[in-house]
């Protein structure tokens, strides 16, 4: 019933075996979270049940199962059992209700909870209306977001000039694919960064756990073991620095352009953002250094978290996409933004091939224009609350 990892590892025997074949292991789960790995990293098939049936098919074992026609395993005589000889009627589901689900078993869960953790109750915390920020925090880190802020809103857009490639996607990129989610895994970069520090792999713990420190969230951005670059030749977390050509983790990618002082940029077809609502999902891609996205089209509340964080979301006009367009990756891309951005304006970008096209800005509405102007939605509300 767990979702995003939160059920722990699979057995290492298991995961071996799993890499070692190439085999598509599957999941039943009752949450909503039934994305490529989000269970674990080694599973790519995830199906939705209700939680009496992920229980009948824990104990079959198996998904390869009819439960009409199939038994889900013996009784003590060796005598098949089907799934319709143990499973409740309303009925009894309603009388073991009545008998547990109690206004008693209410009140005394809730009547200690403030002291019912010595554990919590007895940590040392720390006083003062700022939080004591430490750099050896593997959890909590201060983030980057307001570093080299003025008090002042920008009056000029700042531009993007020879923006590199970071990742060439096609359809339905979701969330999950984009942002952190799910268990750390071992080879990831967040994993390396984690052992560096001194953590062994039983202490990853899941994204989720650890999503309030910026260093580990960013190198889980595009992490997805599933997530397909056309930049690479397979699927994985992986894609192409330019202009070596060198193939690497995209997070190491993306710290080399910014070590080079060059943007990166997305480009992307239909759909781009779709699943669930994630701010890492933008988050991320803002701390990789990804200036704009250029997209056939958005899921909506992406495409709003993309410009909160001061990320250009750009569509494509109708029938052009980076593949008719003939963009391959390793081109760098300049874009004539002006002094100032309006509601949907048309962009024009050139591309170092030669190729020069219109893309329609997908600020929608005054005050997004006036997020994107601030360098994203937290800049903009950190001045109007200085100001």
């Amino acid at each position: 019933m767990t979702c995003i990892g939160n059920s722990g590892s699979l057995p290492q025997e298991v995961q071996d075996a799993i890499n070692a074949n190439d085999l598509v292991a599957s999941a039943v789960l009752s949450g909503n979270r039934n994305f490529e790995g989000r269970v674990s990293p080694n599973t790519r098939a995830n199906y939705l049940a209700s939680p009496p049936l992920v229980v009948a098919y824990a104990l079959a074992g198996t998904v390869n199962i009819n439960f009409e026609v199939d038994p889900i395993g013996t009784d003590a005589e060796g005598n098949p059992v089907m799934l319709r000889d143990i499973w409740p009627s309303r009925d009894e589901v309603a009388e073991i209700v009545g008998q547990v689900v109690t206004p008693a078993l209410f009140s005394e869960f809730y009547s200690n909870t403030l002291t019912r953790n010595q554990r919590w109750n007895n940590l040392e915390a720390p006083q003062g209306s700022l939080f004591s920020w430490t750099d050896d925090s593997t959890y909590i880190h201060h983030p980057p977001f307001f570093t080299g802020m003025s008090k002042e809103t920008p009056t000029t857009v700042r531009p993007i000039q020879n923006a590199r490639v970071l990742c060439l996607f096609g359809d339905s990129v979701t969330t999950d694919h984009i942002s952190p989610a799910g268990n750390i895994a071992k080879t990831s970069a967040a994993a390396k960064f984690l052992a560096a520090r001194g953590v062994e792999p039983v202490d990853f713990n899941s994204y989720g756990a650890r999503r309030g420190n910026d260093e580990v969230m960013a190198r889980g951005t595009f992490a997805n073991i599933r997530l397909v670059n056309k930049l690479c030749d397979r699927p994985g977390p992986n894609t192409k620095h330019f202009p070596s050509g060198e193939q690497m983790p995209i997070f190491d990618a993306a710290a080399k352009y910014i070590e080079a002082g060059e943007a990166s940029i997305i480009l992307a077809g239909k759909e781009y953002g779709s699943g669930s609502s994630r701010d890492w999902a933008a988050k991320g891609p803002y701390l990789q250094g990804v200036r704009a996205v250029i997209a056939e089209s958005y899921e909506r509340i992406h495409r709003s978290n993309l410009l909160g964080m001061g990320i250009l979301p750009l569509q494509f006009e109708a029938g052009q996409s980076a593949e008719t367009l003939g963009f391959t990756g390793e081109e760098t891309f300049s874009f004539d933004l002006g002094d100032a951005m309006t509601v949907g304006q048309t962009i024009t970008v050139t591309a170092s091939n030669g190729v020069t096209f219109q893309a329609k800005s997908r600020l929608d509405t005054d005050p997004e224009v006036a997020y994107f102007m601030n360098g994203g939605i937290l800049r903009y509300v950190l001045r109007k609350l200085l100001n």
